[in-house]
């Protein structure tokens, strides 16, 4: 019954920067005392300042001729238009316009919003009750904000290894936590098995559903409307890659909005990049363990829908690249970024923005991108400042 938009009527919604800059200055008052312990309040009030001058807001602007993906989704609040900034720090370090996209600021704490906002809709209006997802992650905790929000059941089944952080998140949003195998794969199994016999109930992937693509590329319509018309075409989105979702919302976006000239720098870590070393072989390639740690990027093979558009977006005269960063590059830019724009994010966020804080992947990666580069904040929600603190003391 999927028509590409059959998401839920009702209110109006729309990203309020207000709270979006409200949650900046919390940031920048923890981070910074976190970051340089001695620093005095006029020291933070000066540090804040320059912040203030170092990123360019661009509130989002929804006209008319946004696109109506995801529309209903997004006028019943389900996810967020979030905004887009001209980093002074990164542009500096590249000499080239850097913009961030911080759907780090979706309610869930990440990108998934987008996604589950626009599946959960439409299971909805199908007359599924319940959700069942599989992930230990962000996918999960997604669909947990989701589904609280729609008045339907959601149950997660995790792996062994998901952090507590994640655990308590899901359970204080109403999911049913259910605990099962030493990986993903072995909680995604139960996970189908449990909605096999129940016509109300709908398993929930956490990357392999062509409306979740579409939900996530509408990340693609808002930077359309956002990017300063100045700046030109796009010349490059750079996005962090798991089982490979994200990066089939961002191809269809590009598709949609005629960017088909654009250059897509998929980003992984060392250890998780199922998506470059299916890329690099020409076909999938099964990863035999995740062994980064940026666990968020822990599919152990990429969808092979990804390695489809991607060649399709080749074939178009667009470009694809893998770029795969160290663990130690990973939390390296996610510690920079803390200290450059007051935000925490997860090592598999970092992965993307590596590409531009690290010195050996921006030169081969980012130095003949011609006009704007875009990179996709995901986010993650697998963080706070005892886990940054100990991936910096690991890696650092």
């Amino acid at each position: 019954g999927w028509n590409g938009d059959n998401s839920i009527k009702g209110r109006s919604h729309s990203f309020n920067i207000r709270s979006s800059t409200s949650m900046l200055i919390v940031s920048s008052i923890l981070l910074t005392s976190f970051f340089t312990p001695s620093i005095s309040f006029a020291g933070f009030l000066s540090s804040f300042s320059a912040l203030h001058h170092r990123a360019t807001f661009q509130i989002p602007r929804m006209t008319s001729s946004l696109s109506a993906v995801a529309q209903r989704a997004r006028e019943q609040g389900l996810f967020r238009s979030t905004p887009l900034i001209r980093s002074i720090p990164l542009s500096q370090l590249a000499n080239k316009n850097i913009y961030l996209k911080l759907d780090a600021l979706q309610e869930s704490g990440s990108f998934k919003d987008r996604g589950m906002a626009h599946l959960c809709a439409n299971l909805l209006e199908q007359g599924v009750k319940r959700l069942v997802s599989s992930s230990g992650g962000n996918a999960g905790l997604a669909v947990a904000t989701i589904g609280k929000k729609l008045g339907m059941e959601v149950s997660v089944i995790v792996p062994q290894t998901t952090k507590p952080i994640v655990i308590e998140k899901l359970k204080s949003l109403g999911a049913d936590v259910t605990i099962h195998g030493e990986n993903w794969n072995a909680a995604d199994k139960l996970a189908r098995q449990r909605t096999e016999s129940d016509g109300a109930s709908a398993y929930i992937s956490p990357y392999d559903n062509p409306l979740l693509w579409t939900g996530h590329s509408s990340f693609i319509d808002e930077l359309v409307e956002e990017i300063p018309k100045e700046e030109g075409n796009v010349g490059a989105v750079v996005v962090s890659v798991g089982g490979g979702g994200l990066i089939c919302g961002v191809l269809e976006g590009l598709e949609r909005q005629g960017l088909s000239k654009t250059t897509v720098i998929a980003s992984e870590t060392d250890g998780a990049d199922s998506f470059g070393q299916a890329w690099k072989a020409g076909s999938l390639v099964t990863l035999p363990a995740i062994t980064s740690v940026a666990t968020s990027l822990g599919a152990l093979e990429v969808t092979p829908f990804a390695i489809e558009r991607a060649q399709k977006h080749q074939s178009t005269g667009g470009a694809v690249e893998s770029a795969v960063c160290t663990d130690a590059e990973a939390v390296n830019a996610c510690v920079q970024f803390a200290q450059d724009h007051r935000l925490l994010v997860e090592p598999a966020c970092g992965a993307a923005l590596a590409v531009v804080y690290s010195e050996r992947l921006r030169e081969k990666y980012l130095s003949n991108i011609e006009g704007p580069i875009i990179i996709e904040v995901c986010g993650g929600s697998g963080v706070n400042i005892d886990l940054m603190m100990q991936w910096k003391t690991d890696f650092l």
